[in-house]
């Protein structure tokens, strides 16, 4: 099994890319479902997560082709309606087939997904909304199975929580629905705002995205289209606040600053510099800031996928940091891990306190229990004593593309391992 071994003390110094989002590709290259042709989608990252949606993409008779740093799908009547447990349990995102499939063909069965093991994800906010659209949905064995006899209907749904997931599957099932489709309490993330420009340009009918309240108005029919991805946020801010734990100088370029300006504002109060400009944002100079505490909530709030890498940094920053976890019960497995480095973190539930100190991480053997936590030990690894193994590394490759590359080319000590 691959392992990663960062050895720690390197001021990392240069220019560096972002990829495209996997969170944004996802439901994006699902959507391919609704309008049968060829789909092209641009600056779709190379990923764990990408590969399975292909795999299941092919399982529902769709081709899929690589060109570059763009995926080609060709989009066919499914012979098998079925997204099996083999495929879906790999990743969580895989729900995402349901909506498109039951509202393109009016049938599909799902295996109840898998994915990172942060918490619970009820998908009743993603099955009661298309119960409200008319759809007959049961569970039989570990699987959703959603009918429906005629069209979808337009209905008026109010998310009893904020979920990105459940925005997307009822966005994507209300495009070719009967009516005018209301989501309340929708997600914000830029994520949705994607996945809205490209059912748009296949000829959807939306308004209200990135806002609280979208707005759907069903058509008879999608065309495909081609789409860019937007640039990863998280990544941008992993590889921002690897500039930062170091000590060094960092450009973030191909990235959309106001896509983490939570997190920008939070270092700029803990005292690092931060300049950005249209499509870079950049940390500088070699001082360490002070704690500060963060709560994540839904966006434009603190995001939770920058959580852990943002309690990393606080490892190195004098004095006390109070850091809340407002989306996930189950989000700390990381805090184990950092503890076996020498941080000093106290842990009371969703509540972590961390007294933070530069110089004071001892490399070890951790373990990556999640994607983010994966990259926090990485963080971690960059300014611990010695040499720190990072190991169970394919969860960090469900979601950054050659993330060890990447700090290698800013000067990190870094290397995979098998």
């Amino acid at each position: 099994m691959e392992y990663i071994v960062v050895k720690g003390g390197k001021k990392l110094h240069g220019e560096v890319t972002t990829s495209g989002a996997k969170n944004a590709a996802l439901p994006i290259l699902f959507a391919s479902l609704l309008a049968e042709g060829v789909h092209r989608f641009n600056n779709v990252p190379v990923l764990r997560d990408i590969a399975s949606t292909e795999r299941l993409l092919q399982h529902l008779n769709c081709t899929t082709q690589r060109d570059g740093g763009s995926l080609i799908i060709q989009t066919n009547p499914p012979d098998d309606y079925t997204a099996p447990y083999d495929l879906v349990s790999q990743m969580r995102a895989s729900i995402l087939c349901l909506g498109p499939l039951l509202s393109k063909y009016g049938q599909a069965r799902v295996s109840l997904p898998g994915g990172c093991a942060i918490g619970s994800r009820p998908i009743n906010l993603h099955i009661d909304p298309l119960r409200q659209m008319g759809a007959e949905i049961h569970i039989e064995k570990g699987y959703v199975i959603a009918n429906c006899k005629r069209k979808l209907t337009a209905a008026h749904i109010l998310f009893e929580n904020t979920t990105v997931g459940g925005t997307e599957n009822i966005m994507m099932a209300a495009t070719l629905a009967e009516g005018t489709t209301v989501l309340e309490n929708a997600a914000q993330e830029p994520e949705i705002v994607d996945l809205a420009i490209y059912l748009k340009s296949m000829g959807a009918k939306i308004d209200g995205e990135g806002s609280k309240v979208i707005t759907i108005t069903g058509v008879d029919k999608l065309t495909p289209s081609e789409h860019t991805i937007v640039p990863d946020r998280i990544e941008a801010g992993t590889l921002l606040i690897a500039g930062a734990i170091t000590g060094g100088d960092v450009k973030v370029e191909k990235c959309v600053p106001a896509h983490i300006q939570s997190l920008i504002e939070k270092m700029r109060e803990s005292g690092f510099t931060i300049d950005s400009g249209d499509d870079w944002v950049s940390v500088s100079g070699g001082n360490m800031g002070h704690g500060v505490d963060i709560h994540t909530i839904p966006h434009p709030g603190f995001p939770t996928d920058l959580q852990a890498q943002f309690m990393a940094l606080m490892t190195q920053c004098e004095g006390a940091s109070v850091i809340t976890e407002g989306i996930f019960e189950n989000r700390f497995m990381h805090v184990q891990e950092l503890i076996r480095l020498g941080a000093e973190i106290s842990l009371n539930a969703r509540v972590a306190v961390v007294r933070g100190e530069k110089g004071k991480l001892e490399g070890a053997q951790v373990m990556a229990t999640d994607l983010r936590a994966s990259a926090s030990l990485v963080l971690a690894g960059l300014v611990a004593n010695g040499e720190t193994q990072i190991n169970r590394v394919y969860h960090l490759d469900r979601g950054y593309e050659k993330l060890e590359e990447k700090l290698a080319s800013l000067g990190a000590t870094i290397k995979r391992c098998a």
